[in-house]
């Protein structure tokens, strides 16, 4: 069994690639020392999309087993990566953030950005960290227990022209239930709305009901939520740069500009 050092935050991992990507690093099995870096490396997958077709990434720590309902996103490596920088990313891990017990219980989601158009999410092998101070709710424990191998969660296509399918984390029932309406450790929220280009409404209702809350008048017991999962962004978009010059100013504004010249 190798070890590998691991410093206390999850911090931005150092990103650097080429389709579909499938990691070379961590390997099934390998143990990590919590409370140093631990670093991923990936490849071409073979499978579409092409890593050259890919833009930008998120990488997050997750733990748990391999069924959607049956995992949690413990935390993220790096918000937004660029494939352009290569093929390795580095980042540290709290020893706070999970437990030590399961072996293997530990795995790495990518989700990366197509530029055609939506998104492709992909799983490491499983590994173990040693010397973590967390603990895990139980459906994370129990999912990971029920895991006999080192292979981590099927990939999810979701890139435009792959076809449909659920979200990550959840189906897509889990997602488009209201917030309020549901319970257990892990909760869903819907996929961000892809914003229009004008603003035509006057009045802005909720999506939702706001959450009904009571008065705590004792302690209250723990709460069992251990995590909010998003549903991935199908949608991308384009920025340009604005090169109009910018208007003069009126007669008035140009009066008033006027008064403070030295």
């Amino acid at each position: 069994m190798r070890l590998v050092t691991l410093p206390f935050l999850l911090t931005s991992i150092l990103p650097s690639v080429h389709a579909d990507v499938k990691f070379t690093s961590p390997a099934g099995g390998e143990t990590f020392t919590g409370g140093g870096s631990i670093k991923a490396a990936w490849t071409d997958s073979g499978t579409a999309p092409s890593i050259s077709d890919l833009t930008t990434y998120q990488l997050f720590l997750c733990a748990g087993g391999n069924d959607p309902t049956a995992f949690i996103q413990l935390a993220s490596i790096t918000e937004k990566g660029l494939f352009a920088n290569g093929n390795t990313a580095e980042g540290s891990v709290a020893v706070g953030v999970g437990d030590d017990t399961p072996k293997n219980a530990y795995f790495l989601k990518m989700i990366s950005v197509a530029s055609t158009g939506g998104t492709v999410t992909n799983f490491s092998p499983r590994f173990s960290l040693s010397g973590m101070t967390g603990t895990f709710p139980a459906i994370v424990q129990a999912g990971a227990k029920a895991v006999s191998d080192t292979a981590g969660p099927a990939s999810v296509n979701q890139v435009a022209g792959a076809g449909e399918v659920g979200p990550v984390g959840g189906d897509a029932a889990s997602y488009a239930l209201p917030f309020t309406a549901q319970t257990g450790p892990v909760r869903y929220a819907p996929m961000q709305k892809y914003p229009a280009t004008k603003i035509t409404a006057k009045m802005k209702t909720p999506l939702y009901p706001t959450s009904p809350y009571a008065i705590a008048t004792t302690y209250l017991p723990i709460l069992q939520g251990a995590t909010t999962q998003t549903g991935v962004i199908t949608w991308s978009f384009s920025q340009y740069e604005n090169t109009a010059s910018a208007p003069a100013p009126s007669d008035p504004m140009q009066q008033f500009l006027n008064r403070w010249r030295d």
